[in-house]
């Protein structure tokens, strides 16, 4: 039974908390429109409830405590937060917002409830172009995209009462996208939270894990800190600096991504945790006093040379700026130290909204900002497929970042890993495609030449250069890869044209006439996917009058091809009888047997949980849930994914690979051998290992008939002397 009183008691308390969060820097003006907002937001959610069964208004009431507290936006952001699910759930249209609240809160609203709206295709899954479609509203306005990361970190919180699969493709999509979106907005404590909370429900055993390390270790932590701390104390408090030290543990995810990487188990990563020197200083001295610092925190203990990171001299896109050194502290224990001022913290912790907040008072640009306007350029450009886009966008996201020069002595900010061809492409698409050479530092280097930060780079254009298929293995960046595949396509619609002319002549000379079913019958014929690769390659000659003749063959002759797909029909009628009869998995709520295959790039067997893609060729590919593919394919295929169950019996096999690492020893091979080869129900069908200057490394392909026999071959091998380390790829 619904308790009123009780519900009503609860959404003054939560507006009260919010008015306490926010009311400390608005004005009068501000506070009215925020008033207004929840007044709006209250009537329009007065009969809405969440799946929880709580009334709906306490989740906009807690997005805007989120961008208020946590991301530090201003009241008409705390304002279109309390009304983003407005529109798309009530009466009110953006023409009611924007008469009661003006042009700003209404752009944004307008924004969000485009991006709320995107999702309810026939799927209900977040597919790549709806993606690109929602990053277009960064067009509008970058608070569009950050109140929405906060809507999802609120949903995240809350996703107990949904069913399973619903919390793992909301998870992993979290992970896929809004996870590195938020650190590409410089949201590093939300992205840390979206982090956490996607691996507790896509894998709430290992998230569990390290959870509990965490907590039975945060004692000698504590304990930790406070002896580093007690060593630099005594020489800040003489230069009579103003600061704090603080410790703070590597999120749950980041551990757990360098555990998944290295092939490491817990105790085996070694910063778990860092420490930050935070101090007071006024925007003139930041500097100097952070390498004084950086200085007195050397004097105690010794740097790792290779771990300096000096992101005040050259601040990240976001915004971020630290110094960032790597000391063998108390204990010999390797242990990272940010160093950093109240208003770098701040930016830190906020991100985009506070660098736009300093910016104001100092006029300093934000690197942000013209990251957003090439992401703008690509998002309008079509000449590149969503998917790829998707997939560029995603390791963008993360990327590190190199400084180069032009000629002129500017300095250009690019993803690291970028090539010579990728600069060139930075500066300008006209610049891009006339490429003629290139020379970095004074010398002539390859296109494909990667870039080091202090390089300076010199592009040498010709009206005469244009792209060719080869540059597309010559850079990394999205924009480039976009540029050029949209002039190699101009290039082959060129081509096409003149192909398909080609096409007709010949055709009608074996008198088949080419329309849309003749091509789509030459496109199945020659296995490819468009008519415009049909044309093209009739253009260049590939498909010549030969392969055209074998065409017209086929295709004159009805009886044949209705014989040869009859017999394809019932070949594949008996090997799917074959394979239900010896059936190792089953798929869906109802148990349902169908033909499958076991994915080549994590190789699941029985024990192993996994899951079903259905492919758009290749029929239902299984994979392990832990599978490196996994997030992708929840992320933009949610609606393909099917559960799967194992019901093996005991003679059938399956292939895993074991990889061991260690130091060389004689006889070892056949020590390994040895110890695998006295398990029961354990084929070893290949073997290699290398060694190099005392260490090697081993290949053992196994075939087991389920994990757990996989796993205590792995446990015995771990015991043989000189063994470093054994894992199951």
């Amino acid at each position: 039974m619904i308790n009123e009183v009780a519900e009503n008691k609860e959404i003054a308390q939560q507006y009260k908390e919010l008015l306490r969060i926010s009311y400390r820097r608005l004005t009068n003006s501000d506070k009215k429109l925020i008033r207004l907002a929840f007044d709006v937001a209250v009537d329009a959610h007065k009969d809405q409830r969440r799946k929880s069964g709580e009334p709906y208004i306490l989740h906009p009431i807690s997005v805007a405590k989120i961008v208020a507290d946590e991301i530090g936006l201003d009241s008409t952001s705390i304002a279109s937060a309390l009304l983003h699910d407005v529109i798309e759930d009530s009466k009110y249209t953006i023409k009611d917002i924007k008469i009661k609240f003006g042009n700003s809160v209404s752009k944004i609203v307008h924004g969000l409830t485009k991006i709320s709206n995107l999702k309810k295709d026939k799927y209900d899954s977040l597919q790549a172009e709806n993606f690109r479609k929602m990053l277009l509203t960064l067009n509008d306005d970058v608070r569009v995209i950050i109140i929405k990361i906060a809507d999802r970190l609120h949903n995240m919180k809350t996703l107990d009462s949904l069913p399973k699969h619903k919390k793992e493709k909301i998870a992993s999509e979290t992970l896929f996208i809004y996870a590195p979106l938020a650190h590409r907005i410089g949201l590093y404590n939300i992205k840390s939270e979206l982090e956490d909370l996607g691996l507790k429900y896509t894998d709430i055993r290992r998230y569990n894990q390290i959870k509990n390390k965490i907590e039975k270790s945060k004692e000698r932590q504590d304990h930790y800190i406070k002896k580093f701390s007690l060593m630099v104390r005594r020489t800040l408090n003489k230069e009579d600096f103003k600061y704090d030290i603080i410790g703070r543990s590597k999120s749950i995810y980041s551990i757990h991504s360098k555990m998944e990487t290295q092939s490491i188990p817990y105790e085996s990563v070694f910063d778990k945790f860092a420490i930050r020197i935070i101090y007071d200083s006024d925007i003139a001295n930041e500097k100097f006093i952070a390498w004084k610092i950086y200085s007195i925190v050397t004097d105690h203990f010794t740097p790792n040379p290779t771990r300096l990171r000096d992101w005040i001299t050259a601040p990240k896109s976001t915004g971020y700026e630290a110094l960032h050194i790597t000391v063998s502290g108390p204990e010999n224990q390797w242990v990272e130290v940010q160093i950093r001022s109240k208003r770098m913290n701040e930016i830190a912790e906020k991100g985009y909204a506070a660098h736009y907040k300093y910016k104001q008072k100092n006029k300093k640009d934000i690197g942000i900002e013209s990251w957003l306007d090439r992401l703008q350029e690509l998002l309008k450009s079509n000449s590149v497929d969503a998917i790829d886009f998707v997939d560029d966008f995603k390791l963008s996201l993360y990327s590190e970042e190199i400084f180069v020069f032009t000629p002129n002595g500017d300095l250009i900010s690019m993803r690291k890993g970028s090539t010579a061809l990728d600069f060139a492409f930075n500066i300008h698409t006209e610049i891009g495609v006339k490429t003629r050479g290139i020379r970095v530092n004074q010398k002539l280097v390859p296109l494909s030449s990667v870039l080091s930060s202090g390089d300076q780079v010199e592009i040498i254009t010709s009206d005469a250069a244009k792209p060719n298929i080869n540059w597309l293995n010559f850079v990394v960046t999205s924009k480039a890869r976009s540029k050029i595949k949209s002039s190699l396509n101009e290039q082959k619609k060129v081509t096409a044209n003149y192909g398909e002319e080609i096409l007709k002549r010949k055709l009608k000379h074996l008198k088949i006439k080419l329309n849309e079913k003749v091509a789509e019958l030459m496109i199945k014929h020659f296995k490819l996917r468009t008519s415009l690769d049909l044309f093209y390659l009739v253009g260049i000659g590939s498909i010549d009058n030969e392969k055209i003749r074998d065409f017209s063959s086929n295709y004159n002759n009805k009886f044949i091809s209705f014989f040869k797909n009859k017999l394809k029909y019932d070949s594949l009628r008996i090997n799917k009888k074959a394979n239900n009869e010896s059936n190792k998995l089953v798929f869906g709520n109802e148990q349902q047997s169908l033909i499958y295959n076991l994915s080549s790039c994590c190789n699941p067997i029985p024990g192993d949980p996994v899951f079903g893609f259905i492919t758009v060729s290749e029929g239902v590919k299984v994979h392990k849930k832990g599978c490196s593919n996994a997030m992708s394919m929840q992320s933009k295929y949610a609606y393909r994914i099917i559960a799967a169950k194992w019901i093996t019996s005991v003679s059938d096999t399956f292939v895993s690979n074991i990889k061991i690492t260690g130091i060389d020893n004689i006889g070892l091979v056949n020590e390994v051998t040895r110890v695998i080869s006295n398990i029961m129900n354990v084929d070893i069908f290949k073997i290699n290992f290398i060694a190099n200057d005392g260490i090697f490394e081993g290949n053992v392909g196994v075939k087991v008939s389920n994990k757990t026999i996989v796993n205590k071959a792995i446990k015995k091998i771990e015991k043989i002397k000189g063994i470093e380390k054994v894992t199951r790829e």
